[in-house]
């Protein structure tokens, strides 16, 4: 049961990126940046490389048509991630929380096993999630990271106050990066701590999967 549910955890923690594809930034404040965290750019190249990631490893399947169709929001979904992952750095090192790559193994490791290899976890994640061979461990840092963070905080992630606790965490944090989307890509919304206007596919609270972390450990 531990590892079926770690598996759909892998699974939810991409599904926080979800979300038109990006073409050239028209930010006359930032030029050539699709989104500027804590003064730092995104640049809408670095947007473009991880959408080129995907696109390379979606041609490559059995299903390439069908799964290049259905993501159809791939640019804006991986800008979301980009955003959030430094939201969740903020929140982390403001928890003092940290990540270690033995941490980041064992998720991988059990995830892989309960999926039936590697080769397997590769395909889930790509056709259900949107995410390339080369961006799976960035996902399953994060998970790590987002489960760890409630743990500092001593939120009980499977009570409604404990995943406010997250949340209050992560609208702290992203109020504090003062973040900036280039108007073609909406805004960003600090207190859900997404693009305004922007509903992921797949789920649409930011602290489901860490629930279903603390669940799984329970």
């Amino acid at each position: 049961m531990h590892r079926r549910r770690r598996t759909a955890l892998v699974v939810s923690a991409a599904m926080l990126v979800a979300g038109p594809l990006l073409s050239a930034c028209g930010n006359q404040a930032h030029p050539g940046a699709a989104a500027v965290v804590g003064g730092d750019r995104i640049e809408v190249s670095t947007v473009q490389a991880q959408v080129a990631e995907v696109r390379t490893a979606q041609r490559e399947s059995d299903q390439s048509v069908q799964l290049i169709s259905k993501s159809g929001q791939l640019g804006r979904a991986k800008l979301h991630g980009l955003i959030f992952d430094r939201i969740l750095d903020k929140a982390a090192a403001d928890a003092n929380v940290t990540v270690s790559r033995k941490e980041i193994q064992e998720m991988q490791q059990s995830a892989a096993t309960q999926s039936g290899g590697e080769a397997q976890l590769r395909t889930t994640m790509l056709e259900q999630s949107w995410v390339a061979p080369e961006q799976i461990e960035a996902v399953l840092r994060e998970q790590v990271q987002l489960t760890k963070l409630a743990q500092a905080l001593g939120a009980d992630l499977q009570q409604p106050a404990g995943q406010k606790a997250v949340g209050d965490a992560l609208t702290a944090a992203s109020k504090s990066l003062h973040i900036d989307v280039n108007p073609r890509f909406g805004t960003w919304d600090d207190k859900q701590t997404q693009l305004a206007n922007y509903k992921a596919p797949w789920i649409t609270q930011v602290t489901k999967p860490a629930q279903q972390e603390a669940a799984a450990g329970a």
